[in-house]
């Protein structure tokens, strides 16, 4: 009996490495947690919290198409991930090292890398947190040259054999350092993991700025983001009103599905598959077909958001980090005459390109009511009916009604202000973005 004994003592850990290796291979990995607008407490009015969120959005969709049109042209480009670091939209917590010094970093679903500053910091901006010093952790190691994870960055560097890496956030943000392996904790109390050898980038050289955050956390469809280190290829999050104070909740593996008591949904879930660019991988891609107004679906040709397969421009992405849609050129101009002939509304002169522009006056109380026209988003399998919360915005102190959407140059963007009130879900196992309606101020 003393001999069985030893041999359960010695064969039950093993047992429970087991147990919670096949849980993560068979997807029962997974945590919950929240997310706070990067705006959140800062004092702002309904018109400032706007104004500033169309401005990083438009930085955010000038900085994907530089990187668009340049890609052809020089290899050092490649390096370049969509979006300014100071232009996401959403924090989340995030433990790092042993034990876990937490940071809060901007969700990107834009980008794959995960980043924090570092100390000691030969260049670093201002952020909420002290700097990492990954000499108070004993589970932080860097990463050689020759290591898988160095190998997945677009340019990587060596330096006496160690894995350095450079990402440029469009034209005024940079971030570099070492790539190193490191412990997070992710979640909330009840959810709370603790993952290993997780690689990110240890940044001592970085400039632009950080929005409240102290770096960014990608979950994009590369190697090095998150979604992709964890194994457990699925992720939700359900946006409270653009306005609200209230969190927003984002689940992770496991805790990722539309079918369960994370929120109370209504209507049916749909869903539409992702679209490879092999030009930009990393973006989540839709097929959009069509866009309806008013019942009436409008008269744009298809291929105004289609991928153009010689370069990689073009296409719909949807993404969490820009606040409004942007529409390619000609499909805005469509949507915009829709709104002006079913709008009985005089349409206003907008001159401050901080602020949206396809506004109507709405004449002060007494107001006069007026029908808006429906929206709808079509794509391929799935049609999004959006509520008129998630299009149409109304500045209380001037009475002008806004559509919450603007031109593009080139390809389109459905941005967060859309996902209001849906809870959307990212399943990169088999390839599909599902959305459902869903009180999300809701705990």
């Amino acid at each position: 009996m003393p001999r069985l004994a030893s041999f359960l003592v010695v064969l039950l850990p093993l047992l429970l490495s087991a147990v919670r290796a096949a849980a993560h291979s068979n997807g029962g990995f997974g945590f919950k947690a929240t997310l706070r607008h990067v705006d959140a407490n800062g004092g702002y009015t309904e018109a400032q919290l706007l104004a500033r969120a169309v401005q990083r959005s438009r930085a955010r969709v000038a900085a994907l198409q530089s990187l668009a049109t340049s890609l052809p042209a020089n290899v050092i480009t490649t390096a370049r991930i969509l979006v300014r670091a100071s232009e996401g939209e959403y924090l989340m917590d995030m433990g790092i090292g042993t034990p876990p010094r937490y940071y809060s970093a901007i969700l990107d679903t834009g980008s794959d890398l995960i980043w924090t500053q570092c100390a000691p910091c030969l260049l670093c901006v201002d952020q909420p947190t002290p700097y990492f010093d990954p000499t108070q952790s004993p589970t932080y190691v860097r990463l050689t040259c020759s290591s898988p994870m160095c190998n997945a960055l677009y340019y990587p560097l060596c330096f006496q054999k160690v894995c350095v890496y450079q990402y440029f956030y469009g034209d005024s943000a940079s971030t570099a350092g070492v790539l190193a392996n490191e412990t997070f904790t992710f979640g909330t109390n009840t959810t709370r993991v603790t993952v290993p050898s997780i690689s990110f980038g240890c940044g001592s050289i970085n400039s632009g700025a950080l929005a409240n955050s102290s770096g960014m956390v990608g979950f994009g469809r590369g190697s090095l983001s998150l979604v992709s280190q964890l194994g457990s290829p699925r992720f939700s999050y359900c946006l409270t009103s653009f306005l609200s104070p209230t969190p927003s909740r984002f689940y992770f593996g496991v805790y990722a599905t539309l079918n369960s008591s994370n929120t109370s949904t209504s209507g049916p879930v749909q869903s539409t598959p992702f679209v490879v660019n092999p030009a930009l991988p990393t973006m989540y891609f839709l097929n959009m077909t069509g866009i309806s107004v008013g019942g009436d679906l409008l008269g744009i040709d298809p291929s105004v958001f289609a991928i153009n397969d010689a370069d990689g421009t073009g296409g719909v992405i949807i993404d969490s980090g820009t606040t409004i849609t942007y529409l390619a050129q000609p499909a805005y101009d469509t949507v915009r005459a829709a709104f002006v002939s079913q709008i009985k509304l005089p349409l206003l002169n907008v001159t401050d390109a901080s602020v949206l522009d396809t506004c109507f006056n709405w004449p002060p109380p007494p107001r006069q009511s007026v029908t808006l026209p429906e929206v709808v988003f079509h794509f391929d399998g799935a049609d999004m009916v959006l509520p008129l919360p998630n299009y149409m915005y109304s500045d209380t102190s001037t009475g002008a009604l806004c559509l919450a959407m603007a031109p593009s140059v080139d390809g389109s963007i459905i941005g967060n202000f859309q996902h209001q009130n849906f809870h959307v879900l990212y399943d990169l196992e088999n390839s599909l973005l599902s959305f459902v309606p869903a009180p999300c101020n809701l705990t």
